[in-house]
C-alpha cells in the first residue's frame, strides 16, 4: 500500500531517488559499492535537509565503528592492559579524528544540507562530518555486513592505527595551556560561556578564554561547552606560541 508524501519543510531541501551514476564518484571514493544506493543518500543526509536523514546510520555507524576498532587493537597490542587499549581506540574514534577523515576525503562536497545549515557553514563543521563518517559505517553495514565495513575502516583508518602508542599519554589543549602559563608563572586561564544558540538538541557554544598573557579573549565555538572550551584554549595556544 502506497504512502501519503510528507509534508516538507521550506527549509529542507526535496530528494530524489539516487541513481547508480550520480554516486559512482562517492562509491569510488569510499571505495564500496552498494546494492542499495539509498543507503549512501541517506547516510549523507543531515536532519536539516529531510525528515530521511542520518542519525540513526550514525548511531549504528559509532558503535560498529568502536567494535571493530576495539578488536583490532586487542589483537595487535596483545600486552596492553586495558585503560591503553581504552586511550587508544579514544584516539581513533574521536570526532576530531573522523572530522580530519571527512576532510582528507573531502566529504563536505556531498553533504546534503538544509538552506540554514548551508549558509552557516555546516559543510565545515567538524560535528557534522564526524557524524557522516560513522552514518557511512551504518550504511554499509546494513548493505553488506561487518566484513564490508572491516575492509573500509582498514582503508581509511589504517594508517592512524598503525601509528598508535600504547605508551602514549596525550593531553587535551586545556591541560596544555594551563602548563604553558604555569610555566611562565601566569594565572591560570578563565573560561566563560557568552552565547548559546540553537535548538535544545542542536546547540552551539560560544566560549571565550581569558589569559594574563593576551589582552584580549579569545572565543571559540563547539557544539557542547566542553568542547568549545578546548577549542578556545587551542586557539589561545596557538596565539601565545606564534
Amino acid at each position: 500500500m502506497s504512502k501519503a508524501k510528507p509534508a516538507r519543510s521550506t527549509n529542507q531541501q526535496k530528494f530524489h531517488n539516487p541513481g547508480i551514476d550520480e554516486w559512482a564518484p562517492l562509491q569510488r571514493l569510499i571505495g564500496y559499492q552498494f546494492d542499495d544506493v539509498g543507503l549512501l543518500q541517506q547516510a549523507l543526509t543531515h536532519k536539516s535537509a529531510h525528515k530521511n536523514h542520518n542519525e540513526r546510520l550514525e548511531f549504528l555507524g559509532d558503535a560498529i565503528l568502536g567494535y571493530l576498532v576495539a578488536e583490532h587493537l586487542y589483537h595487535t597490542f596483545t600486552d596492553a592492559p586495558e585503560g591503553q587499549l581504552t586511550r587508544m581506540r579514544s584516539a581513533i574514534v574521536k570526532g576530531d579524528t573522523l572530522a580530519e577523515i571527512a576532510v582528507e576525503h573531502g566529504l563536505g562536497d556531498y553533504i546534503r544540507l538544509g538552506i540554514g545549515e548551508l549558509k552557516s557553514g555546516g559543510k565545515r563543521r567538524a560535528s557534522i562530518l564526524a557524524d557522516v563518517v560513522e552514518s557511512i559505517i551504518g550504511a554499509i553495514y546494513l548493505d553488506a555486513g561487518t566484513e564490508a565495513c572491516d575492509e573500509f575502516i582498514h582503508r581509511w583508518f589504517g594508517a592512524r592505527m598503525a601509528k598508535l602508542d600504547p605508551d602514549f599519554h596525550p593531553k587535551d589543549a586545556k591541560t596544555r595551556l594551563q602548563e604553558f602559563l604555569q610555566s611562565r608563572s601566569q594565572g591560570l586561564p578563565i573560561y566563560e560561556v557568552v552565547d548559546v544558540s540553537g535548538k535544545d538538541h542542536s546547540q552551539t557554544f560560544t566560549v571565550s578564554c581569558q589569559t594574563t598573557m593576551l589582552e584580549e579573549a579569545i572565543t571559540a565555538q563547539g557544539p557542547s561547552r566542553k568542547r568549545a572550551e578546548q577549542l578556545a584554549a587551542q586557539s589561545t595556544l596557538e596565539k601565545l606560541q606564534s
